[in-house]
């Protein structure tokens, strides 16, 4: 079966569940749990449900994608995403991103868990993401050749969007959140970088570093999907004086930023209404 029809196949399974033109989609990366509980719920649907929808395989992310209200706006909530280093295709990972365009929505918000190489960026820390730098071995457009998808060479001059990043910033200050901006760089992991690794990445003008959400980036800009992100600073990544870093201490950090990103990205979500 073509991806084309998996898609199809997907939509209709979603929408037989009542899931009808949802306004915005949010991507939840590590540490942002609590924020279904800011949903008014209508479903939740295990991925395991959903045919041709992968499996989250990382134990901080549940696999379940909700559908509900956060005030008047209706939304797809991704609780858990995908990786490359999980051992799935890109077009794997970014099949929700597919599904979330072809049901209807509109607006896509994204977070994750990142490494702090800028040094004035501190563990906690909320980065609105400004840009990006592709450094993962795959693409998730390659041998999509079918105008159904997009543009086959989709403009990435302004990956993520203004709108929508003015708003994130904007509701921060109401909310007295303190966000920072930054450029992201994508990296294939599952390992943490080298000291020369993390002196790589400074010079050629990264402030973050992850292992995700620039594939769904990459697709949302094909489908015009209008899209913005933030990431949670969870380890301090100072090449000249770097420490041992274990992933259950990046996932205790991401969870303490919990209560303030998915505040920040409810308040940012009811105002798309």
């Amino acid at each position: 079966m073509d991806y084309s029809e998996q898609i199809r196949e997907a939509v209709l399974f979603l929408k037989a569940k009542g899931i009808n033109a949802p306004k915005a989609g949010i991507v939840l990366g590590t540490g942002l749990g609590k924020f279904v509980d800011k949903i008014s719920v209508i479903e939740s649907i295990p991925y395991d449900d959903i045919p041709h929808f992968p499996v989250a395989t990382v134990e901080s992310h549940t696999g379940r994608l909700i559908y509900g209200t956060i005030g008047n706006t209706t939304l797809l909530a991704m609780q858990g995403r995908f990786h490359y280093y999980e051992g799935y295709s890109m077009q794997q990972i970014t099949f929700p991103v597919r599904i979330m365009h072809a049901l209807g929505v509109q607006y896509l918000l994204l977070s994750n868990a990142a490494g702090g190489i800028n040094l004035n960026f501190k563990k906690g820390d909320l980065v609105l993401i400004d840009d990006h730098i592709n450094l993962q071995p795959e693409n998730p457009l390659r041998g999509l050749t079918s105008p159904e998808y997009g543009p086959r060479f989709p403009d990435m001059s302004r990956p993520y969007d203004k709108r929508l990043s003015a708003l994130i910033t904007e509701k921060a200050g109401e909310l007295g959140l303190e966000i920072k901006k930054g450029v992201y760089a994508s990296v294939m992991g599952p390992n943490l970088e080298t000291r020369a690794e993390y002196r790589f990445l400074k010079i050629i003008g990264a402030d973050l570093v992850g292992m995700s959400t620039v594939p769904e980036v990459i697709v949302a800009n094909q489908s015009g999907l209008p899209c913005a992100a933030v990431s949670v600073v969870t380890d301090e990544c100072d090449y000249e004086n770097l420490k041992p870093c274990h992933i259950d201490e990046i996932i205790a950090v991401a969870n303490s930023a919990d209560a303030k990103l998915s505040t920040l990205m409810a308040a940012v979500i009811k105002q798309l209404e």
